[in-house]
């Protein structure tokens, strides 16, 4: 049997990130016909800052993640601002929790010997004071940071490339979507899901990820609002934030991984102490999933 006809799922997945990959590739050649690089210096110049070649076809994903974001996910994400703190908080501990491995792999491959302890520390510590749906390690002084493939590939000497908007995952660009790609490998839910006899298992990526997008969007509910309505160029003012915070945790190797705050974005404070010390400093580009 040959690869092409194995019927595995996580040759399906692969596939499918294929074929998803090749359109990107097709909309983005239409694309760069459209956005011919202007003749005036200045403008010139201005144009290479922003390195948004694709902005024509970005600005219409922009669109269609605002028409999903409007009638799907900001309604369904409002009413989950209902549910008990306690449940709340449950449900982000449960989500970063289950992103242990992914962060220990992109730790140690970036060489952060340090970090990899602490974030094996967190999962050892959580998993039997919490149960995973508690943060034990974090009242104990053990810090929580985000690592993804993308910023491994950053630490590597990869350049971001183009900026790029990802139907439904919101503002990327051609080094963080690849980093998307190897963090799916890396994950050992996706191999769990592939080899697991429960019917629903197939579906455990597409369900966490769709929790963790509510989740997220409910913690900045009105942050989002608050910059929709003051931003001139709502698109543009998405493209640096992502930028300013890709960037920041990048360059940030001082353990805390939080982003350099961006003025006039900072959260509500939340009424209980385990959702400020949940809360982001700033407002995360990955509560943008939609925009």
């Amino acid at each position: 049997m040959t690869l092409a006809d194995d019927p595995s799922p996580a040759w399906d997945a692969f596939r499918r990130w294929l074929v998803r990959g090749l359109a990107v590739l097709m909309l983005a050649s239409v694309a760069i016909g459209c956005a011919t690089p202007p003749s005036d210096p200045e403008e010139r110049a201005v144009y290479e800052e922003t390195n948004d070649p694709l902005e024509p076809m970005n600005r219409a994903i922009f669109d269609f993640n605002l028409f999903v974001d409007e009638f799907l996910l900001r309604p369904v994400a409002k009413a989950y601002e209902f549910l008990p703190d306690l449940v709340r908080n449950s449900v982000r501990n449960f989500l970063r929790h289950l992103k242990s491995p992914v962060i220990l792999a992109n730790d140690l491959m970036q060489g952060e010997v340090d970090r990899a302890g602490e974030t094996m520390g967190r999962f050892i510590f959580n998993t039997v004071a919490g149960a995973g749906f508690f943060d034990p390690a974090a009242e104990a002084g053990i810090p929580y940071h985000e690592e993804d493939f993308g910023q491994t590939l950053a630490v590597w000497g990869f350049e971001s490339g183009p900026y790029l908007m990802l139907p439904f995952l919101g503002p990327s660009n051609f080094r963080d979507t690849g980093g998307l790609v190897g963090d799916y490998f890396i994950d050992p839910i996706t191999y769990w899901s592939d080899n697991s006899s429960r019917e629903w298992a197939e579906y455990s990526g597409l369900i966490l990820g769709v929790t963790e997008a509510v989740d997220m969007r409910s913690r900045n509910y009105r942050q989002l609002e608050d910059l929709q309505e003051t931003s001139l160029d709502f698109y543009a003012t998405v493209r640096s934030l992502y930028r300013q915070q890709r960037d920041s945790l990048i360059e940030n190797r001082d353990g805390s991984d939080q982003p350099a705050p961006v003025p006039s974005m900072t959260l509500d404070d939340f009424d209980d102490e385990q959702d400020e010390a949940l809360a982001d400093d700033s407002l995360s580009p990955q509560a943008l999933l939609l925009q």
